[in-house]
């Protein structure tokens, strides 16, 4: 009669065990963090080098008295410095309107510079609401545009169709109508450089303006 060491076999096999379950689990991760990478890669932010889509907001304040809302073809030939907010985001208000107020205070009096600041609510509908947005204008003295995009039970259209990761978000858009940076920050000598470029490169349509048709001026 063979005996057999009962004990051995049975922590040998507890340890084959916590092996296999350790290596089961870190398979299980390995593959969570791929398949984490692939959806954040297909589903980046942004829509930089597209068209900037329009707005379709209806409630604004700091318009001219003649005018009752504003898109974003209202700015065609001008460079736009797009600030998407919510009233109640920490970010914003410590670093999204104050860089804001520094750009704008490098290009102030040129023409060819516009600011616009869009509330575009996907959350917090009740403290998002446009009489904060009015009280953050208030706050930050600001005289742009400012609108309101997203109320309860309907989040912002200008988050979706820009793909906004959320607020604060910038987007810097050219005299074509390009979108030519979005994302939460910027660094105001990154926004300022930007859109000199944007100012010194030249626009389709001053670009159509300089051929000389097939025939002509000979």
């Amino acid at each position: 009669m063979r005996v057999i060491n009962v004990s051995c076999v049975t922590k040998r096999t507890l340890w084959e065990t916590r092996r296999m379950k350790i290596y089961g689990l870190s398979t299980v991760c390995v593959l969570l963090m791929m398949g984490s990478e692939l959806a954040s890669a297909g589903n980046k932010n942004g829509i930089l080098g597209r068209q900037a889509p329009e707005w379709s907001v209806n409630k604004w304040l700091n318009l001219p008295t003649d005018e009752k809302k504003v898109d974003i073809q209202n700015f065609r030939g001008k460079t736009l410095y797009l600030f998407c907010f919510q009233s109640w985001c920490p970010g914003c208000h410590s670093s999204g309107f104050p860089t804001m107020q520094k750009v704008m205070s490098r290009f102030k009096g040129n023409d060819d510079v516009k600011f616009v600041a869009i509330q575009t609510v996907f959350e917090g509908f009740d403290s998002n609401t446009f009489d904060h947005a009015k009280q953050a204008a208030q706050k930050y003295k600001l005289t742009i545009p400012v609108g309101q995009s997203g109320e309860k039970g309907k989040r912002s259209e200008v988050m979706a169709r820009y793909r906004t990761g959320g607020t604060p978000w910038v987007v810097i858009i050219d005299r074509d109508g390009v979108v030519r940076y979005n994302d939460f920050h910027i660094g105001v000598v990154q926004a300022d450089k930007l859109i000199r470029e944007s100012l010194n490169s030249p626009s389709d349509e001053s670009r159509k303006s300089d051929r000389v048709p097939s025939g002509k001026g000979q």
